[in-house]
């Protein structure tokens, strides 16, 4: 089936996202200029979404994001669950690439595998969801480190290239693909990861999952409200 377009629905769609930079107030002039619109096409939609509380509009004639907004987000945000996002990206990564996938957060001074799903491979890594893991080790570990509170020339690389290749570094046996995942205003949420048998990854096996994880993340990183800057895929930050 084709896909159905309604393009005043898109274009209304495109002043509310206007604002997601953060800013709190707009003019028309300034929604002209973000949305390559004729302002009189901006005061047409503008008045649609008024009349429901998607905007407001001060006596000055500035554009305010509307109540109606802060509703539907609070009622998003009652309703979110992670792990509703997360664990079919992770069942496609594993899919694709045949090695097991997880997903890793930061608390204190260690990561959580928060979610994981296996490989059907007969040798493979195992770790339980929940697992404490350390930050200093492995891809997962650096990638968190890197997004939240690492400083010095390892880390800015690390951000540089936007991804993580550990072999056998924190676990002799196995090799390690990591790469950051973003929430609403380029929020750093979490480290999306594949965990491979060391014996049959190589330099350039671990690349192409490199290069699975980082559109993955993408995707992934788009669906939670955010972006990723994972331009970087020339060389992997650490071996």
């Amino acid at each position: 089936m084709a896909e159905q377009r309604v393009e005043a629905v898109e274009r209304a769609l495109a002043l509310l996202d206007c604002f997601s930079d953060g800013s709190e107030s707009l003019s028309l002039a300034q929604l002209a200029e973000r949305t390559d619109m004729y302002r009189s096409t901006i005061l047409r939609l503008a008045g649609s979404l008024q009349r429901n509380g998607y905007l407001t509009r001060s006596a000055e004639g500035q554009f305010r994001l509307g109540a109606t907004l802060w509703r539907l987000g609070s009622l998003y945000e009652r309703s979110f669950k992670l792990a509703d996002y997360v664990r079919p990206v992770l069942a496609d990564v594993a899919e694709q690439v045949d090695e097991t996938a997880a997903y890793y957060i930061r608390e204190g001074e260690h990561r959580i595998c928060l979610y994981r799903h296996e490989s059907r491979q007969s040798l493979r890594h195992h770790q339980d969801e929940g697992a404490e893991l350390p930050l200093d080790r492995g891809a997962g570990g650096h990638i968190l480190t890197a997004y939240t509170t690492g400083t010095g020339e390892f880390y800015d690389n690390v951000r540089q290239a936007g991804f993580y290749i550990s072999m056998g570094e924190r676990n002799p046996q196995a090799a390690a693909i990591a790469v950051p995942v973003f929430g609403v205003h380029h929020r750093f949420m979490g480290a999306l990861g594949v965990i491979a048998a060391l014996s049959r990854t190589d330099q350039s096996r671990a690349e192409e999952i490199r290069d699975i994880l980082l559109v993955r993340a993408a995707a992934l990183s788009a669906t939670l409200g955010g972006t990723t800057d994972n331009a970087a895929t020339t060389a992997p930050a650490a071996l």
